[in-house]
């Protein structure tokens, strides 16, 4: 049996239904009253289990019977009012997964990292696996948790657990568009006006879930970049908005200006009870140009990444219909 945490979620329902389709039994661990309308067409082929990565009892309930844990429950924000929350949910999330499977002698554990997690340095624009995480002015507050949480992965590994982890980039997929990654799909949507001059890495869920199914049935433990290619923002959001039939944004804004910028968008989203697109500790990163290196994926599992246009062909649809 596989259990996945967050199997609801933007990244988690893709990984489900790829194991799901393949013939495996799996265990979809949720919160209590959480929205489960992504899976609802294959609810039937799931077992369901309650639980919080934060509440450690529950967790160990809801993992019994599980050979193979798939951690994927995760909080993606940029936002510095949830600090807190962030850390909660992504290293005392992942320390509680790792114990569970510790004492249940669940024998593997297969991580969802981010890119972010790995090493960034000014002036180094290539990374891959090997690239070490260095303490830096332009790591955000989720960036320090995925890395934490990785400790705390490879503590389980010192413990006996079997390993693997993989870290995706910008991961788009139909969801919801007040969250997450899809919240650039919203910003489209509004006919926002500003743009910057930002780099974004992405990829596509169902390749990631590809990823993590492959990683499974050949049984690495080691880590593996999911990367599909980079773009300007800019040009990203033209496409958006080309097959959202929307004026993509015009107004370019100042690299120089642009913390200024975000700290508007803090304070409007206060107002407004949504999470910031862009944030202070999002737009240090934005005046750095990185590239995540796939090589590794390709070349040891055979990884085929879809084309942008074909991942924004299957997303825009989607939002279209939220208009």
């Amino acid at each position: 049996m596989i259990a996945i945490t967050g199997a609801n979620g933007l990244l988690g329902n893709y990984i489900t239904r790829e194991f799901i389709s393949s013939g495996e039994s799996v265990l979809a661990i949720h919160r209590s009253n959480s929205n489960l309308q992504l899976l609802q067409d294959i609810a039937t082929n799931i077992t369901w289990r309650e639980a919080d990565v934060t509440d450690s009892l529950s967790l160990l309930e809801s993992l019994k019977g599980a050979h193979t844990v798939i951690h994927a429950a995760a909080l993606v924000s940029f936002d510095p009012q949830l600090k807190r929350k962030i850390f909660s949910i992504n290293v005392e999330g992942t320390r509680n997964v790792v114990n569970a499977c510790v004492k249940l002698q669940i024998p593997r554990l297969i991580f969802i990292s981010s890119v972010a997690a790995l090493g960034r340095k000014k002036g180094v624009t290539e990374i891959d696996e090997e690239s070490k995480w260095s303490e830096s002015d332009i790591n955000s507050d989720y960036a320090q948790s995925k890395y934490l949480a990785e400790l705390e992965v490879y503590r389980g590994q010192e413990e006996g657990l079997s390993v693997s982890i993989i870290c995706p980039s910008v991961i788009l997929a139909p969801a919801n568009r007040y969250k997450s990654s899809a919240q650039l799909f919203n910003y489209v949507l509004n006919e926002r006006k500003f743009y910057s001059e930002a780099t974004i890495n992405y990829v596509d869920a169902r390749d990631v879930a590809q990823l993590v199914f492959a990683v499974y049935k050949k049984n690495l433990g080691e880590k593996f970049i999911a990367c599909a290619g980079s773009i300007e923002m800019k040009t990203l959001m033209d496409k958006i908005a080309g097959r959202l039939n929307k004026k993509g944004p015009s107004i370019k804004v100042p690299l120089k200006i642009i913390g200024l910028i975000a700290w508007l968008e803090e304070l409007r989203c206060r107002l407004t009870a949504r999470e910031p697109l862009i944030s202070r500790q999002s737009a240090k990163m934005a005046r750095e140009v990185f590239f995540y290196k796939n090589k590794k994926s390709v070349d040891q599992l055979g990884q085929h990444y879809r084309s942008l246009d074909e991942t924004l062909d299957w997303c825009c649809p989607y939002y279209r219909h939220l208009q």
